[in-house]
């Protein structure tokens, strides 16, 4: 069958509560949402079934992992079949003991898990403690074919770096999408806070632009306290669909729930490359260098 030469996407943003089961419920109830909407291809926030746990460095948490088919990629595939929907699924994954990754389910829209990606640039801020809980991704920028569309997803930090971007794009996805929980710490929000999100939108849309292709960046929002050590994160929401120009077609608030639509015009891609031929005029003879770390 041949590929549709428009789709449509859906960015579920949302506040999360301790409660997981309750988190699952919900986003099984906004995809319904998105799909009523028209939307066809949906992609979730980063960790989306829990609180943002990586604040603090605990053996306990672990324990909010599960496996690549566990319980929550079950009940979406449940949805996706249901609602005829891709998803773009993000899960904390127990892949094996004292092996954690932080991933993302392809889910097409008969159900099936047609792909997964594993987040390959790993954090480690103050209360981003990423290191502590995810191993690098091993499975490489890949994109997947799916009933609406060939896409890629990526995750959070991956969205600071181009290569990532680049290679997904040269595998032929047609849009990035990019689960993201980004937020300020509040001590920072007044002096940098409009600086930090501006770069996080401009990064992205570099992206869409380098590499003519659509971008969907979906975040989470609220504050978000550790019970623990009290500290807290508000995560500034703000998601958006970017064109292969780079222009933000729907963005979403910084502090509600909402689901961003937009479309994903194939034969608008193809203008934007014809008029743009950045992939035609790369060259490839003179980048070998840039699997170095440093060039002295």
């Amino acid at each position: 069958m041949a590929t549709p030469r428009k789709f449509t996407v859906g960015l579920l943003q949302f506040s999360v509560s301790a409660d997981v089961k309750k988190n699952v419920n919900k986003t099984v109830l906004r995809i319904e949402e998105a799909a009523d909407k028209g939307a066809q291809v949906l992609c979730l926030p980063e960790l989306f079934r829990s609180p943002y746990f990586c604040q603090r460095e605990d053996f306990e948490l672990f324990d909010l992992a599960e496996p690549a088919d566990g319980e929550s990629v079950q009940a979406l595939r449940k949805a996706a079949k249901k609602h005829k929907v891709v998803i773009v699924a993000p899960i904390f994954e127990r892949r094996a003991p004292g092996i954690y990754h932080n991933s993302a389910a392809i889910i097409d829209a008969d159900g099936e898990v047609v792909g997964f990606y594993r987040k390959m640039h790993i954090p480690d801020d103050p209360l981003f403690y990423e290191k502590y809980y995810f191993t690098p991704g091993d499975l490489g920028f890949k994109a997947f074919d799916t009933k609406y569309g060939r896409i890629a997803t990526l995750i959070c930090w991956d969205q600071w770096y181009p290569e990532g971007a680049r290679l997904a794009a040269l595998n032929g996805a047609s849009i990035l999408f990019y689960p993201t929980a980004i937020g300020w710490h509040p001590a920072e929000k007044k002096r940098y806070g409009a600086a930090q999100r501006d770069s996080w939108r401009t990064i992205q849309r570099s992206h869409a632009i380098a590499n003519g292709v659509y971008v969907g960046s979906t975040n989470r929002i609220g504050l978000e306290t550790d019970p623990q050590n009290g500290t807290k994160l508000e995560f500034w929401g703000s998601s958006f669909l970017s064109d292969p120009q780079g222009v933000v077609l729907h963005e979403a608030s910084v502090d509600k729930d909402e689901i961003v639509i937009g479309e994903v015009d194939l034969k608008h891609q193809e203008t934007v490359r014809r008029n743009w031929p950045f992939l035609r005029d790369r060259r490839i003879d003179a980048y070998s260098d840039i699997t170095k770390r440093f060039i002295e």
